[in-house]
């Protein structure tokens, strides 16, 4: 919160607006998935036992916070964590909906799958060939 404070008191009006908007946006987001954590253990304990599909939608929930922590902490978003979410979440719909899937739409997904993971690799690999310059992000940053 320090941090934006700090971006808050040095900018102009309508960023200040702009910032405060943000750190709402993500205090909502935040807590709209630290509660959708507790239905879910919720829905656990009333079942009275855990499934793969429930630790899938619960390591959902954990992309997502730490998402937000990194865009509070660093002021970018990762292009990789909704990429993860997205691998994931195909992984919770294989496994819950796999005796209704037809054949068509289980390549359809097995497709989507590898296109993701190749998009992860491909990130990475551009973040060790080409790494960012955190001088330049800093002054990015400031102005």
């Amino acid at each position: 919160m320090k941090h934006y404070i700090m971006r808050v008191k040095d900018s102009h009006p309508f960023k200040k607006f702009l910032t405060i908007i943000e750190v709402c946006g993500l205090l909502i987001v935040a807590i709209a998935t630290v509660i959708a954590i507790g239905q879910e253990v919720y829905v656990i304990y009333k079942q009275g036992k855990v499934q793969l599909g429930d630790l899938l939608l619960l390591f959902i929930y954990l992309e997502v916070i730490t998402m937000v922590g990194i865009y509070y902490e660093k002021n970018m978003l990762p292009v990789r964590f909704p990429v993860y979410i997205a691998i994931v979440a195909l992984a919770r719909h294989i496994i819950l909906g796999s005796n209704e899937v037809h054949s068509w739409e289980m390549l359809g997904v097995g497709v989507t799958l590898l296109v993701l993971a190749l998009a992860v690799f491909l990130i990475r690999l551009g973040h060790v060939k080409f790494p960012y310059d955190e001088e330049y992000h800093k002054k990015q940053q400031e102005e």
